[in-house]
């Protein structure tokens, strides 16, 4: 004779629920905390009601599904989000593209439009908006890396050093705005990662350009 597994009360499921809204919320826990605590909450839960509607073990479900939702969570912030959508809505028509790259960074890339005239490093008016978008409530975990380019116009001598100068000034910038300066990092490019062709000045107005990049510690 076939037997029928009786279905399991929701009981559990609302307790695992609860302590997961009560540890997300505490004030104490970071944003990256609290994503992990959401995460492996919803994946608890998600997984126990998942094995108890198979048959399974309901349990031991809701741990392992816990164990990836922690995961999941702790690799994208709320924070993150938030800073995102912000930032998005800060370049609206301005051509900076605001991105979240493979490995869980917030990026702008800024072209030229938005951010140096050929051989200068002083920062265009347009591109202040933005950076004190960057500045504004940023949470003190998050790292900020700054990445100048150049086009291929002059030598190495010239251009080094220039996209070294591009990225020292969105640094300073964002300095003035309250980021502190041991949380940022600097590099210089040169020429040498060309996203546009240099034959045209098309081609090296989208390589004269400044990425920015946000990031958070995975543990």
């Amino acid at each position: 004779m076939k037997q029928h597994h009786t279905p399991r009360p929701l009981t559990w499921r609302v307790s695992i629920l609860s302590l997961v809204l009560l540890a997300s919320g505490c004030s104490s826990m970071s944003e990256r905390e609290k994503g992990t605590a959401g995460g492996a909450g919803i994946g608890a839960v998600a997984g126990a009601i998942i094995g108890s509607a198979t048959g399974g073990s309901a349990g031991q479900s809701a741990l392992i599904g816990g164990a990836v939702g922690a995961v999941a969570g702790n690799l994208w912030s709320k924070h993150m989000e938030d800073k995102r959508q912000a930032l998005a809505t800060a370049s609206t028509g301005t051509g900076i593209a605001v991105d979240r790259t493979s490995d869980n960074q917030l990026r702008l890339n800024v072209p030229s439009d938005f951010s140096f005239d050929v051989g200068r490093a002083d920062i265009k008016p347009q591109m202040r908006p933005v950076l004190d978008e960057i500045g504004r409530n940023l949470d003190p975990n998050v790292r900020v890396t700054v990445v100048g380019h150049t086009d291929s116009s002059g030598s190495d001598a010239i251009n080094n050093p220039l996209s070294v100068d591009r990225a020292e000034a969105v640094r300073d910038y964002l300095a003035g705005r309250g980021v502190r300066s041991t949380r940022m990092a600097i590099e210089g490019r040169g020429s040498r990662e060309p996203v546009g062709n240099n034959a045209s000045e098309a081609g090296r107005a989208e390589n004269r350009r400044v990425e920015i990049f946000l990031s958070e510690p995975v543990s």
